[in-house]
């Protein structure tokens, strides 16, 4: 029987998990059945859909006339990010957004049998450095973290309420294809502190492990690489691999000292902890990119 999938925020990241489905689909000459939509709200995102080969729908996910026209589903992804200079807050998108969606399709005579929830590492806020899993309590000191901790409850106990099997998907700083952002690193000022990272293919091919292997119901799991490393160490590494000149470095206090900054600007500069994959690791997902070495290989090639 086909399977349908819908990802609502259909964009970075989910049209590569909807790629790598119809992928695995196609390679099984259509033994899995697999029907994707996505759902966005620009005309360029519908666009960028269609030539994804997934079935697009344009529209506001938190829209009720949006989620009447989406087909029933076997599984809902929740992908939606707030984007730059949009008209929603977090808030409205992470938590309304969500108990909408799945008061919708909690109430159709179809129910999803799962749903999966694209969280952020932002949860753990400032640990000093010291290492954080899915154990790690989670003790919000923002209006952004709260709101980011209450998505995740939303995305688990409204699920259930409905006899839904939820998924939180944390996932750790995104780069891959169009956010390898070489010249911050190779031009510099480079701010020291940590990064976590997950490159796009691994978080769209973690979630696509968790639907294939019929895992992680009812749980959530961090997604990300096997080496948190250092701002500094990974700009020296590129400039090494590019054949460039070191660059430039700075302190945090000495990027704290610029005044224009905002007080959220600040806080996520002071922050810093280490993230540990060892639960992602024992699902049995094997990460395409481990470290930012293999992640960044493609960006480096392509200056030739």
């Amino acid at each position: 029987m086909r399977k349908t999938v819908v990802i609502l925020g259909c964009g970075y990241v989910g049209i590569e998990l909807g790629r790598q489905l119809l992928e695995t689909n196609a390679r099984s000459g259509g033994a899995d059945g697999v029907h994707v939509v996505g759902v966005r709200r620009s005309h360029a995102g519908v666009e960028a859909l269609e030539s994804a080969g997934i079935e697009a729908v344009q529209g506001d996910l938190a829209q009720e006339k949006t989620l009447a026209t989406l087909p029933d589903a076997d599984v809902v992804v929740f992908a939606a990010s707030v984007g730059r200079g949009g008209d929603s807050t977090a808030d409205e998108i992470y938590v309304d957004g969500q108990k909408a969606v799945l008061d919708h399709f909690g109430c159709r005579e179809y129910t999803p049998d799962r749903y999966i929830y694209t969280s952020s590492t932002g949860v753990y806020g400032d640990h000093g450095g010291e290492w954080v899993d899915e154990e790690t309590p989670l003790e919000p000191t923002t209006e952004r973290g709260r709101v980011l901790v209450e998505a995740e409850t939303v995305a688990l106990e409204s699920a259930q309420k409905y006899g839904i099997d939820g998924t939180v998907a944390r996932f750790a700083g995104l780069y891959g294809p169009g956010r390898y952002r070489l010249e911050r690193y190779l031009d510099g000022p480079v701010t020291e502190g940590v990064l976590n990272l997950t490159h796009r293919d691994d978080a769209a091919g973690a979630l696509a492990f968790f639907l294939q292997e019929n895992c992680a119901r009812n749980e959530v799991v961090l997604v990300v690489d096997d080496e948190p490393v250092s701002k500094w160490e990974l700009a020296d590494w590129l400039a090494e691999q590019c054949a460039e000149d070191v660059p430039p470095k700075q302190t945090k206090a000495q990027r704290l000292a610029n005044e224009s900054l905002s007080s959220t600007a600040k806080q996520r500069i002071r922050a810093e902890k280490r993230c540990r994959n060892e639960k992602l690791r024992s699902l049995g997902y094997e990460l395409a990119y481990p470290t930012f070495r293999e992640g960044y290989r493609a960006a480096i090639d392509s200056l030739g």
